[in-house]
């Protein structure tokens, strides 16, 4: 295929094949994320660990993706997306296997740490893949396709993994990985392109790897630490750690002419607030979707099955808005779409959090409905604006500041729901969605800011 026809999309057959390999990977990379969360009791008592020593099966995971998406993006953009994208998929096929098969909690902790780094391969560089297999005029709607399958897998988690311990053993929700990972390399290998055109002179810093996993680490384990109630003494040394790392990281990039952190990225004005806008709307989402469950079966009295049908109507009404943003992107400015859709999203977040003191299903349907349809409207048109203000050189930089910013916000929102449990104790859900609401709010002041920038590529 000539660079000419690569730059301005796939021809339809082979787009829909590399699309589908995309969506197939980017499921199961990120359903992991939090699919493991409801088998954890499970786990913990057949695998003889304590319920502590079990966190360490979802930590492990995200951790190593937090630390090693940056560098894998920047090798995305020297190597290949599509190198990057297929040597994630054959990562994490085996080491889903390999989890699948481990006999102590040890075993599967580090098997969990391999998968996430072949997670972080898929997630590095698939928006940058988007905008390879997408023409420029289309690539809003292959966006809000890409926001549908992350924002519908991170919402679903829970549901699936219940469905699927509903019928088998915990294992398999490892061995379910093996056959979609092999499918999407199948589909990888056939149809993914390679890039247009490789960054030339960018050179791996090996430093700056290291740099950057030290401060994204000790940033995730101070929040954590902070949120579980560890010691002070702790937590303030880890403060300490991540601030020299930090400015040292910092300084390193701003000297570098092709830096593993994108500062240069940061300086285009509408990147920098379409990644604020990212951090704050995936924190929101978390601190509701963490602590409604509680609400839902301690406060509610629910079971496990009508927990997962009464937050189902958050993933289903993304799944109709998210495409349809995709589309709207042509046409208006991604400032206006992500305002308008926050707004709605911190609407239904603070109308959750005003729920009388014994609600029906109906007054909880159409709260999470509203929820998941701002959320829709406003992620797609935000991951655009991401990628396509970033030069085409420089789109794996911008991949994986898209997925670094969500996965940020996902792990704060979450450390903050421990925080506000810690704290209010019985009201730890109607603070939680409180705090959201004021997360979502300030992210939809701060997309509206960015109608006084020009559209990304245009």
């Amino acid at each position: 295929m000539s660079q000419t026809s690569q730059m301005d999309g796939l021809p339809v057959p082979k787009r829909y094949g590399a699309i589908v390999a995309i969506a197939l990977g980017i499921t199961v990379a990120v359903l992991d994320g939090a699919i493991a969360n409801v088998a954890l009791p499970t786990i913990a008592r057949e695998l003889q660990a304590s319920p502590a020593q079990s966190i360490w099966i979802v930590n492990a995971y995200q951790l190593a993706i937090i630390v090693s998406l940056l560098s894998l993006s920047f090798l995305g953009d020297i190597l290949g997306y599509r190198r990057i994208y297929q040597w994630g998929l054959v990562i994490f096929s085996c080491t889903s296997l390999l989890c699948a098969l481990s006999s102590s909690l040890e075993m599967l902790t580090f098997a969990r740490v391999l998968q996430g780094f072949g997670g972080a391969a898929l997630m590095s560089v698939n928006t940058a893949l988007i905008r390879i297999i997408y023409p420029q005029r289309h690539l809003g709607r292959g966006m809000g396709i890409n926001s549908l399958i992350v924002a519908v897998s991170t919402a679903a988690g829970p549901t699936v993994a219940a469905a699927v311990l509903s019928v088998a053993s915990w294992q398999w929700l490892f061995f379910i990985n093996v056959p979609v990972g092999i499918a999407a390399l199948w589909l990888a290998l056939r149809f993914l392109p390679d890039n247009p055109q490789k960054a030339q002179g960018q050179r791996f810093d090996l430093a700056s790897a290291v740099m950057n996993a030290l401060t994204f680490g000790l940033l995730i384990s101070a929040l954590s630490g902070a949120a579980q109630g560890q010691r002070w003494e702790i937590i303030a040394a880890e403060v300490v750690a991540l601030l020299v790392v930090g400015v040292l990281f910092i300084r390193r990039q701003l000297t570098m002419p092709f830096p593993l952190l994108p500062v240069d990225l940061l300086r285009i004005p509408i990147f920098s607030l379409s990644i604020c806008t990212s951090v704050c709307s995936f924190c929101a989402q978390m601190l509701a979707m963490v602590s409604l469950p509680f609400y839902l079966q301690s406060v509610l009295g629910r079971d496990e099955v009508a927990t997962g049908l009464l937050l189902t109507p958050w993933p289903l009404a993304t799944m109709v808005t998210a495409p349809i943003a995709g589309r709207l992107i042509e046409r208006y400015h991604a400032g206006l779409l992500g305002g308008i859709g926050l707004a709605m999203f911190a609407a239904g977040l603070f109308a959750l959090a005003l729920l009388p003191a014994a609600p029906g299903d109906l007054d909880i349907i159409w709260r999470m409905m509203l929820c998941g349809a701002g959320f829709g409207l406003f992620q797609s048109p935000n991951n655009h604006t991401i990628i396509s203000s970033a030069p085409r050189n420089r789109s794996g930089g911008a991949s994986g500041m898209l997925g670094t910013a969500r996965l940020l916000g996902q792990t704060s929102g979450a450390a903050l729901v421990a925080l506000m449990f810690n704290l209010f104790d019985t009201h730890g859900t109607h603070a939680s969605l409180i705090m959201a609401g004021c997360f979502s709010s300030a992210a939809a002041i701060v997309s509206a800011m960015r109608m006084t920038q020009p559209r990304a590529g245009k």
